[in-house]
């Protein structure tokens, strides 16, 4: 939503020497995210790959999770990545485009405190699996990326705020351990599409 954490790593992809165009939308705004990507269009023509991955989330046992906690993470989570893939459509190219879709494990294993999120992403699962069917048939990709916990990252900050639970989290993963941003441990579950 802010351009703030946008610029470090524009700027990044510009001394390696790559054009790049950094803009920021609230992905649960359909117009602020069909503004972005019509002029992503316009600067960069038709559109190869697109990355749906904005995702809210926290710690929350059901019985004290409001209605308005659990409307926000689904609404960025689930609304969110529907408007950033329905948005990007018309600009793709076609065919050829992929468009990828970030979510978790959660949306195939429950998990206790955190009925926002797995109901979110079991949402994009499915929303996946449908866009799959529709734009297949113009030759778009459209496919789902479902990493495990990764190490150093805000959402791990948040869901394994303690030792304690990083602890229990930990112990329900096969090698014990989380990925890490290189993706040496990542732990993906692909979707048949």
């Amino acid at each position: 939503r802010s351009p703030d954490p946008t610029e470090p790593g524009a700027q990044g992809f510009r001394r390696d020497g790559h054009e790049v165009l950094a803009r920021a939308a609230d992905v649960r705004d359909y117009a602020g995210v069909a503004a972005v990507m019509e002029e992503t269009h316009r600067h960069f023509g038709p559109l190869d790959i697109v990355v749906s991955g904005a995702a809210g989330n926290f710690h929350a046992p059901a019985a004290d999770l409001s209605a308005n906690g659990f409307k926000t993470v689904a609404d960025i989570d689930l609304l969110g990545n529907f408007n950033v893939l329905r948005a990007s459509f018309d600009h793709l190219r076609k065919p050829g485009a992929s468009l990828l879709s970030i979510t978790a494990p959660g949306a195939q294993v429950a998990g206790m405190f955190q009925v926002h999120a797995n109901a979110a992403k079991a949402g994009i699962d499915m929303t996946v699996r449908c866009l799959a069917m529709e734009w297949g048939p113009a030759g778009v990709r459209v496919n789902a990326l479902s990493p495990g916990p990764i190490c150093g990252t805000p959402g791990m900050a948040k869901l394994a705020a303690s030792p304690e639970r990083e602890q229990a989290m930990k112990a329900r993963l096969p090698l014990r351990r989380y990925g890490d941003l290189e993706g040496q441990y990542c732990i993906t579950m692909p979707m048949n599409t």
